[in-house]
């Protein structure tokens, strides 16, 4: 098992955010940089493709999951080296995610907030997002392009199973939605 989740839903007027934070000891350009180059990307989630802007749509193609099927990203809001939204639709529905850098001292906090519709899947979210983050941890942010510890093919980075956080983890996350009578 890789550890104790760490997500929390916080209720808002449109819905639920679920909320993973991590800490770096990397400054904040070094993180932002492996959370928007495609080089680093390619080594927690997957590589992209296209003229990244506020407004404009990417090509995601996701490395850790069956088949490595490719999404379009539209990138929202990207104000380096602190925020970045980016918003998706799939077959699951919409997707809104939001990333906020801070540093302090040289040790850079990212604070990811999936910006849910309803608290339904929270159950299998929390831990994917969990484990990604988790794959962008062992990545290395401040480690030099070109390098890092995801693998080629889909998968897991070497350390890091998505069987220790799924199924494993879904009960903590069942237990923070909001109750239903």
């Amino acid at each position: 098992m890789t550890g104790t989740p760490t997500g929390q839903l916080f209720r808002t007027p449109t819905g639920t955010d679920l909320v993973l934070v991590r800490t770096f000891r990397a400054p904040i350009e070094d993180v932002w940089r492996s959370v928007t180059e495609p080089d680093r990307t390619a080594r927690w989630f997957g590589r992209w493709e296209g003229d990244a802007a506020p407004g404009r749509t990417i090509r995601l193609q996701m490395a850790f999951e069956d088949g490595t099927p490719w999404t379009e990203l539209r990138i929202e809001v990207c104000e380096a080296p602190r925020h970045l939204a980016v918003s998706a639709a799939d077959e699951s529905g919409g997707w809104r995610i939001e990333l906020l850098l801070t540093e302090t001292a040289g040790t850079t906090e990212l604070r990811f907030t999936h910006h849910l519709d309803t608290e339904e899947h929270v159950g299998e979210i929390g831990p994917g997002w969990e484990y990604y983050l988790d794959l962008l941890a062992a990545a290395g942010p401040d480690a030099p392009a070109g390098t890092g510890s995801a693998p080629e093919a889909a998968g897991s980075a070497p350390g890091i199973d998505f069987g220790d956080y799924y199924p494993a983890m879904k009960p903590y996350f069942d237990q923070l939605r909001t109750p239903t009578t």
